[in-house]
């Protein structure tokens, strides 16, 4: 039964594990490896796609800049959040994934917050001619496929849960 359990939660702490992994050493090669540059680009597809050392002290997009202790509280409910929603789906290999997915780019950017007091961005596109998306990681990747997992779920299940509220009426 022990043994059922735990794997069970292997999907949590090995794709967690390489999604977290993944974000540091990206941020790390791109501080020991862009940052000493003048300037502080490398064009990897000209025009389209550049990495570019940023920092960042809110959320996406900039919001709530200055903001650590809040954006630090939001983060670790967050992930509370994730854990009983893991608990709770522990019959569904894709949630399990999905919510890997998530925890792994919430504690990356969670782990520069704490010891960095900002967030490491530096990957960045052009989507018109004169508007390039905000720099971001690979966390801020994570935590986009992992709601875009659990959205796709919620979508596609979403009968089974009206049918569940019905019944329990």
């Amino acid at each position: 039964m022990l043994k059922d359990r735990i794997k069970l939660f292997l999907p949590l702490l090995g794709i967690t594990s390489l999604v977290l992994a993944a974000d540091q050493l990206t941020k790390w090669l791109v501080q020991e490896i862009i940052v000493p540059r003048n300037p502080q680009v490398i064009v990897v597809i000209e025009g389209i796609f550049e990495l570019s050392y940023t920092t960042n002290t809110g959320a996406a997009f900039g919001l709530m800049r200055g903001q650590n202790l809040i954006l630090t509280i939001i983060t670790i409910v967050a992930i509370g959040f994730i854990f009983v929603y893991y608990k709770q789906y522990l019959h569904s290999l894709w949630m399990r994934i999905a919510l890997s997915v998530l925890l792994g780019g919430a504690l990356g950017n969670f782990l520069d917050r704490i010891r960095h007091g900002e967030v490491t961005d530096f990957l960045r596109f052009r989507l018109l001619p004169n508007f390039w998306w905000p720099t971001f990681n690979l966390a801020d990747v994570a935590v986009c496929v992992g709601a875009g997992m659990l959205i796709i779920h919620l979508l596609r299940h979403r009968g089974d849960y009206d049918d569940r509220k019905q019944n329990e009426s």
